[in-house]
């Protein structure tokens, strides 16, 4: 059979010489100054072998040589027999090394989910990425916009801030607690409109709690007078006030979040029992859905019975959290890493968990969980706590949740592409510098960890941006907006 090209030869040594292979063309090339790198495969000395024979650099990465294999775990795809690799020049090492050595804040190697049907239900079991692995996602270095002064005109001194959003226009809407009023800024951080207050009339407030995007151009913000939600359009001219049913309860209904969709969540929950009730209401306040006893937190009567009956919840015991994940209803519980998700029928549709392996608390512990709180609360005499029963175990993850008041601050949140964002538990003693979440896509699948700014409590995670409150050393608000760079545009 005639040659269709010639022979390659060794251009480093003797070019009659063989240039060894299966890379030998790369080896060749390289060696004849065509390019300072090229690519090869190694199964059985492929690259090596070129490598060796025309002095030439060989590097050759093994797959998951880098990824930790945890006890008992099961490999969830083969590796390859085959390992692809770089050749090069002997003075482009250097360069190579330091491209090698930059850090990889890419989703970590062998994340891979584990997907099931049971019965219609979509169940997504996921792995724990591993503890110094990061997402490639990137937070600017500071805040793009930061509205609160120490002093200045009114609408910049915050005080209790509740909540804030964005509108679609860039426009900025605080909710601001101190004065019950809904203040609107543009998207530089200037003041454009203050609108609300304090009373009972129409589009006015008795405690301000929160603020939402709603269909439309719309916005709603609750509490209004009988703990309803107000309506407002997008320049922040009331439009009505939604009326909640508190009759069929024995406790109020309090709202905590709202869908661009049109829909309410809505909360039933009793100081001293272990259960509570999510509805899921339209834009009329009528019920679409109600999930019935749902595990809450787990109370404790101290001297039950007698005049110094107080009441206790286990300390880090199970603690609930809730919300809306697109068009579904979120729920889990702190004791485990579970997070169901509900239609607008009721029905189950997905339960995502994450590994997560159980520590229990020592004493040591203990003595942290309450010099943290004899700190917290101005050398209030914690020591009943002593008292209070245990949990087994720490909790799996951050809750932010207060049975005497709901859920105060966000530690499960879906972003503006319907991501799911959960944060990591802090140990007593142990607290992180900067909060870490883990993030999962709208699949419910993990793609890793996350780091926030210190010191923002986070109230909306947009497509670009991350928006909360932090506060100075003399204790001022300011909602700041930080830039969000996500690598990649479809996560």
């Amino acid at each position: 059979m005639p040659l269709i090209h010639n022979p390659g030869g060794n251009p480093a040594i003797i070019p009659r010489r063989n240039p060894s292979g299966s890379s030998g063309g790369t080896g060749v090339g390289i060696a004849a100054n065509f390019d300072m790198v090229g690519i090869g495969e190694d199964t059985g000395g492929s690259i090596r072998g070129p490598a060796a024979v025309a002095s030439l650099v060989g590097l050759c990465p093994h797959a998951g040589a880098g990824e930790p294999v945890r006890p008992g775990a099961r490999m969830t795809r083969p590796r390859p027999a085959s390992n692809s690799g770089m050749l090069s020049i002997p003075f482009a090492l250097p360069l190579l090394a330091t491209l090698a050595c930059q850090p990889d804040n890419s989703p970590p190697i062998g994340l891979q989910s584990e997907i099931r049907d049971s019965a219609g239900i979509r169940i997504v079991e996921n792995p724990a990425p591993p503890a110094d692995s990061r997402l490639g996602w990137r937070i600017g270095p500071e805040p793009r916009v930061s509205i609160g002064e120490r002093e200045g005109e009114a609408p910049y001194l915050l005080y209790r801030v509740m909540d804030a959003t964005i509108l679609a226009d860039g426009r900025i809407v605080v909710a601001n607690g101190g004065s019950d009023e809904l203040r609107f800024f543009d998207s530089t951080g200037s003041h454009l409109a203050s609108r609300g207050g304090p009373g009972e009339g129409p589009g006015e407030f008795e405690g301000l709690h929160s603020v939402a995007p709603w269909a439309g151009d719309s916005i709603v913000a609750w509490f209004a007078p009988g703990m309803g939600v107000s309506v407002f359009d997008g320049e922040g001219t009331y439009g009505r006030t939604i009326a909640i049913d508190h009759t069929t309860r024995s406790w109020w209904l309090q709202p905590t979040a709202a869908s661009v969709h049109g829909s309410i969540l809505a909360v039933y929950s009793w100081e001293d029992r272990d259960t509570l009730v999510l509805q899921l209401l339209d834009g009329e306040g009528a019920v679409q859905t109600s999930l019935e006893t749902l595990p809450s937190w787990e109370p404790y009567l101290m001297h039950e019975g007698t005049e110094r009956e107080i009441l206790y919840w286990k300390t880090f015991g199970r603690e609930p959290v809730w919300g809306l994940w697109g068009d579904l209803v979120v729920f889990g519980v702190s004791n485990r890493y579970e997070i169901r998700a509900f239609g607008a029928d009721g029905s189950l549709t997905r339960v995502v968990r994450r590994e997560h392996r159980p520590r229990s608390p020592t004493p040591d512990d203990l003595d942290a969980f309450i010099e943290d709180r004899r700190v917290r609360y101005n050398d209030r005499d914690l020591s009943a706590y002593r008292s209070v029963p245990v949990a087994e175990y720490f909790p799996a993850f951050a809750t932010g949740s207060d049975p005497s008041g709901g859920q105060r601050t966000g530690e499960i949140m879906t972003d503006a592409v319907d991501h799911l964002w959960i944060r990591e538990y802090d140990l007593p003693g142990e607290e992180r510098a900067e909060p870490l979440w883990t993030v999962f896509d709208p699949e419910g699948r993990v793609l890793g960890f996350m780091e926030t700014p210190p010191g923002l409590v986070i109230f909306e995670i947009g497509e670009d941006y991350i928006m909360g409150i932090s506060w100075d050393e003399l204790y001022v608000e300011y909602v700041q907006v930080w830039p969000l760079e996500r690598s990649d545009p479809a996560r």
